[in-house]
């Protein structure tokens, strides 16, 4: 059975049931998720609780399976948690798992809890996730991204009896604010509870742009490929910023230059494979381009002209050479100065397709 992280409190309602399975890759949502269940199961009588960090391949499955199947004198329900952050129990766990799984059924006194971090396609159609899942609840937990990070903050704020103001002064508070936290949910979560702290609720609880601006520390972390959705959503500001992030946190230039360059030679390849004849759709499939990246290449590619694909192949490879320490003429030293030349490139095309575009594919993603 699986359950969206919203249902919780409804599904607590209706009462405990005696396996729950975590899995994703915001440990900030996963905790408050379990500290919750914990806290239910609690009130419940369920005063006891072991807890088992599954590590290396000779981990030993029985003392989990021991623990399930017994309690102390002094209690009469328990909690077992058995934390797997690696995802992967190996053959052994994968048997005690299923063992644990069909075991939960109809067990009142023990309550399993696993905690696994984001899982891919094959992980999950796993003989052990299935009988997690058949047996037990499931609860995904997708990351916040950047666009739906304003609403999360607010919302928060809305918690703790704080807000910002209405209109276009609160929608700048808020941008500004998932700008210092993106990509850090557990930073962001502790820069809301700091403002609670300086702030404390008096009126309605609305905080100004200078209050947010001067309690609200930098502590934004970015990802590499995240960067390149950016630059493909044509948003050339938040993509210049995700680069000065990266290079603070001391990523790879080469790196970064890889994920810019791919993605250009990716559309290179596209849209030659559109030319002969290959239906969009399939072209992206053959090369391998899903999700989020595959929406933007459909906005993008029908009003980039070929002659805009060669200079920025050709933009591409010099850079290349800038990031393994070569010059090149009328481009910056600095490989990172040239980083940001080389996106602000592609995102100016990507943000602005030709007129002979279709209006459909003029329409991009906000930041």
């Amino acid at each position: 059975m699986q359950l969206a992280p919203a249902q919780l409190s409804e599904h607590l309602k209706r009462g405990l049931r005696s396996l729950y399975t975590l899995h994703g890759d915001e440990p900030l949502l996963v905790q408050e998720f379990a500290d919750a269940l914990r806290a239910a199961a609690r009130s419940q009588g369920y005063t006891e609780r072991t807890v088992h960090t599954v590590s290396g391949a000779h981990f030993d499955w029985s003392e989990v399976l021991a623990s399930g199947g017994s309690l102390s004198l002094f209690a009469d329900k328990q909690i077992v948690e058995v934390r797997i952050p690696s995802g992967k129990p190996g053959k052994d766990g994968s048997v005690a798992l299923q063992q644990l799984a069909e075991r939960a059924q109809g067990d009142d006194s023990t309550l399993t809890l696993v905690m696994l971090p984001r899982l891919d396609g094959m992980t999950t159609k796993g003989a052990w996730f299935g009988a997690l899942d058949s047996f037990g609840v499931t609860v995904k937990f997708e990351p916040i991204g950047r666009p739906m990070l304003p609403q999360w903050i607010a919302q928060r704020l809305q918690q703790q009896g704080q807000r910002v103001a209405n209109g276009e002064e609160g929608q700048r508070t808020l941008q500004f604010f998932a700008d210092r936290v993106e990509g850090n949910l557990l930073a962001a979560h502790q820069e809301i509870q700091k403002l609670a702290l300086l702030y404390p609720v008096t009126g309605d609880g609305v905080l100004g742009f200078d209050q947010v601006e001067n309690a609200v520390l930098n502590v934004a972390r970015y990802d590499v490929f995240k960067l390149s959705e950016a630059v493909l959503g044509g948003q050339a500001i938040r993509a210049a910023r995700m680069i000065d992030g990266l290079q603070s946190e001391g990523e790879s230039e080469v790196l970064v230059h890889w994920a810019l360059s791919e993605d250009i030679r990716s559309m290179k390849r596209v849209k030659d494979a559109i030319r002969a004849g290959r239906p969009m759709p399939m072209a992206l499939r053959d090369n391998r381009v899903w999700g989020a990246k595959e929406k933007l290449y459909e906005r993008v590619l029908p009003g980039m002209s070929d002659a805009v694909l060669a200079r920025l192949l050709d933009a591409a490879q010099k850079v290349d050479g800038i990031v393994k320490g070569l010059k090149q003429p009328d481009w910056p030293a600095s490989g990172w100065q040239a980083l940001h030349r080389l996106a602000g490139m592609v995102s100016e095309h990507c943000a602005a397709p030709s007129r002979g575009s279709s209006p459909a594919s003029r329409q991009g993603p906000q930041a």
